[in-house]
């Protein structure tokens, strides 16, 4: 992945947050990573930066859980996927639940990958290690104005 992508995480339990973080930095991910803790935040902050220029500077990269507050992960997926130039950005979800209607839901709306976090802490290490090998090869496009 390039080095200008940044990952973007949602995540409103810290300690699954820094966890993430930790791991994806273990397997070689030097990107920035960005936390934001709840749904809104997730939408303010594609949207600050949309209205002021820096989207199309850098790509983006969205890990997100489906449990959060203000607004839910289904939510902001579809608030994302639903705008003409936010609808680039690519949002692998991170999140404990395994119901195949929102895991069929999240796909539908237009989410990359979905990934379910084990229980177990080991597994979950190992999990996001992972994941941060898999972001190293994989290709982010950056996002253009929309000028329709």
């Amino acid at each position: 992945m390039e080095s200008d992508i940044v990952i973007v995480i949602g995540e409103d339990d810290k300690g699954h947050a820094l966890l993430i973080k930790k791991n994806l930095e273990r397997s070689g991910i030097s990107n920035p990573i960005v936390h934001l803790e709840d749904g809104q935040q997730i939408i303010d902050y594609f949207y600050e930066k949309l209205n002021n220029g820096q989207l199309y500077k850098s790509g983006y990269i969205l890990l997100l859980d489906i449990q959060m507050p203000k607004l839910g992960g289904i939510e902001v997926l579809n608030k994302l996927k639903s705008h003409s130039e936010l609808r680039k950005v690519p949002v692998i979800m991170i999140t404990t639940t395994d119901n195949p209607k929102e895991i069929e839901e999240c796909h539908n709306l237009g989410c990359s990958s979905y990934i379910v976090k084990p229980i177990d802490y080991t597994k979950f290490i190992d999990i996001i290690k992972r994941l941060g090998f898999y972001l190293k090869i994989i290709q982010v496009p950056k996002i253009e104005k929309d000028n329709s």
